[in-house]
């Protein structure tokens, strides 16, 4: 979901074509959506392993980086009576989720925010729960575990922080996307030519930044906690083919880079080389009646912080 208002969770738009300094497209609830069932997964595990440890029957909760509203009701089917408050940057993620709760009637609303300056509304010792899934890889690791910290002081004694983010940068899917912008003398060269491609110490490069080991996670979360509980799993999802894989990534890590061509022809030129590179690393799996599948492998980390 969208957290930052740096990178405003999913796909930009590709009609006429855009001026050089045009304003960076909001994220796509629609494309983000295509694989709804999917992305929500996560959001149940998560809230599997959460619900045993909030106690109070009128929890207050806050879903950072609530994008359409999938993991928000995820979170009030667990606590009928959570008083919740849904966050994200994309004006276009809020409509719809918004849209999605009009007929709940549940006491639940949704404001427009940056997660790096982002701070709840009743201040410190008043939260039970803080809940992020999918937003935090999109900070930058200088600010992303600092965040973390910060937001850990409005929880109460007891209360928790849970987070899961994609855990993809060394994924065939996420190398092949600085791969094919790396490449020289093609339509798309130029817009990436001062990009940073891959520089870690480049702050304002396309690509994330990596996920923090466990080990870090740790370290610097248990100075403020009970107990920190850290698991990665990853996920396989059969796909219909490579255009699969494509969509799939347009609503996450392949945005910035899409977000980086601002014209509409090389970006066509990008997403088709981009998808013959991904048949090359993905096995196309023979499922019979002339049908096939690809597995999308993606990878998650959680992590699961009770403050002390």
């Amino acid at each position: 979901m969208a957290g930052s208002s740096r990178i405003s969770n999913a796909e930009l738009s590709t009609s006429s074509p855009r001026p050089k300094e045009a304003v960076k497209p909001d994220w796509s609830a629609t494309q983000y959506l295509k694989f709804g069932n999917e992305r929500t997964r996560p959001v149940y595990d998560l809230v599997t392993q959460i619900t045993p440890l909030i106690t109070n029957k009128n929890p207050r909760i806050y879903d950072l980086g609530c994008g359409p509203g999938n993991s928000t009701a995820v979170l009030a089917d667990a606590f009928p009576g959570a008083r919740i408050t849904g966050m994200d940057s994309s004006p276009d993620m809020l409509r719809k989720a918004k849209a999605s709760f009009e007929d709940r009637g549940e006491d639940v609303q949704f404001v427009q925010g940056d997660l790096e300056a982002f701070g709840v509304e009743e201040g410190e010792g008043s939260v039970d729960l803080l809940f992020s899934n999918a937003v935090l890889h999109w900070l930058r690791s200088s600010s992303r575990i600092p965040t973390v910290k910060r937001l850990l002081g409005s929880l109460k004694s007891g209360g928790v922080f849970a987070l899961q983010v994609p855990d993809n940068y060394f994924e065939r899917t996420h190398k092949s996307m600085r791969d094919v912008a790396s490449l020289q003398d093609k339509p798309w060269s130029s817009s990436f030519s001062a990009a940073g491609v891959g520089d870690l110490s480049n702050p304002d490069r396309p690509d994330l930044d990596p996920i923090e080991t466990p080990e870090i996670w740790y370290r610097e979360l248990i100075e403020q906690c009970e107990k920190v509980d850290i698991w990665r799993t990853e996920y396989v999802h059969p796909l219909k083919d490579h255009r699969g894989v494509v969509e799939w990534v347009k609503s996450t890590g392949l945005k910035p880079f899409l977000d980086t061509i601002q014209d509409d022809s090389a970006q066509k030129a990008f997403l088709t080389e981009y998808e013959r590179v991904l048949a090359e690393k993905y096995e196309s799996v023979d499922v019979g009646g002339a049908q096939r599948r690809v597995l999308l492998g993606y990878p998650r980390l959680f992590v699961v912080a009770v403050k002390k």
